[in-house]
């Protein structure tokens, strides 16, 4: 009997083999389109920064000193109060100053009814020189006294404006909104002109005094841009960077005060911050903040292969640049990333996401 040899097929061979080898013989299948937003990762030029501690003071701060000689009478604010501007922080006694300012009320009026006087004689006087039946001395004399009348009379008016401020000089009022840091005087103590009262310093307008060493100091002035390091990672760009004209003999650094703008930092004068300065430019990763996931200590992204398979990578991260962040690791240009994690999550557990309250 003869015997019939069927060959296979090459492919169905090749397959086998494959088989025999623990291989897949059936390649992966590209998926559907993933149904949220994708970004591609690129590379781009970025600001190279070097950073230094800084610390944070206020702008505006200032001590309150008497302008008037009196007894306080009342402090409303303690130290570490928060005082609005043209609130009271001190209030003087003011019978001496309010009896000055009637006194110099009654001379402004004595002064009034002089002028008045004066002025009407002049007049007078004029009127019968021009009928000569006074001789011309006796007009240079009725003027003469009307010229003293009104000096006198604008003599007593700057009585009255300067009794007044007296009286005014017996409230103290904040300049500006702030902290009451320091009270110099205790309710009861007798104060003259030129005593320190109360200190305090305003919130509104910070900046950061930063020592930075002389190596350095060229490329800072050649670009001339800073941001403050906050603590939860995001940053505040400068308003303003001002060198220091001159070096430190001793350290031989410069000093670089960094202007900050109005906004609501969380920062307090004392404080020490990271403080970076842009020193040339350099090639880097950015993505959306948005784009993260933080699990326990690990940060990561969704990220979605060709085949639009999505995986959870890890990934390690820099500094903030606005609503971006810099990789460090983990990503490289062309990888492909979810723009919202929870669309990503949603699409791989099967759910709905839920909206993010804003």
């Amino acid at each position: 009997m003869s015997s019939k040899v069927r060959l296979l097929p090459l492919a169905l061979v090749a397959a086998a083999l494959l088989a025999a080898c623990g291989a897949d013989p059936t390649p992966p299948l590209a998926r559907a389109p993933v149904p949220f937003e994708t970004l591609e990762v690129a590379v781009e030029v970025a600001p190279r920064e070097r950073a230094w501690d800084g610390v944070v003071e206020a702008v505006n701060q200032a001590t309150l000193s008497a302008q008037t000689a009196g007894r306080v009478l009342e402090l409303p604010f303690d130290v570490n109060d928060y005082v609005e501007a043209g609130q009271v922080v001190v209030r003087f006694t003011d019978v001496e100053q309010v009896s000055a300012s009637r006194r110099a009320s009654a001379a402004l009026s004595a002064a009034q009814a002089d002028a008045a006087e004066a002025e009407l004689s002049y007049r007078r006087t004029e009127e019968l020189v021009g009928k000569q039946l006074l001789a011309r001395a006796s007009l240079d004399q009725a003027r003469a006294r009307r010229d003293a009348a009104r000096a006198a009379l604008e003599s007593a008016r700057a009585g009255v404006s300067e009794a007044g401020e007296q009286v005014d000089y017996t409230v103290i009022k904040a300049p500006y909104s702030g902290i009451l840091t320091e009270r110099l005087v205790e309710v009861g103590e007798s104060v003259r002109p030129g005593q320190p009262l109360v200190s305090g310093l305003s919130l509104d307008q910070l900046r950061v005094n930063v020592e930075v060493p002389q190596s350095d100091i060229a490329a800072i002035r050649e670009h001339g841009a800073a941001a403050v390091l906050l603590p939860d990672g995001h940053r505040v760009e400068a308003s303003g960077v001002v060198i220091f004209p001159y070096a430190d003999p001793k350290t031989h650094s410069f000093r670089i005060r960094v202007e900050l703008p109005k906004a609501d930092t969380g920062l307090q004068p004392g404080m020490t911050v990271k403080t970076a300065f842009k020193t040339g430019e350099a090639k880097r990763i950015l993505i959306p903040a948005s784009a993260l996931v933080s699990r326990s200590e690990v940060t990561a992204v969704y990220e979605v292969d060709p085949a639009n398979r999505v995986s959870l990578r890890q990934v390690r991260v820099g500094h903030h640049l606005g609503d971006r962040i810099e990789i460090l690791a983990g990503l490289t240009a062309g990888d492909r990333i979810a723009v919202d994690p929870l669309a990503a999550l949603a699409h791989l557990t099967g759910a709905t996401p839920e909206p993010v309250d804003e």
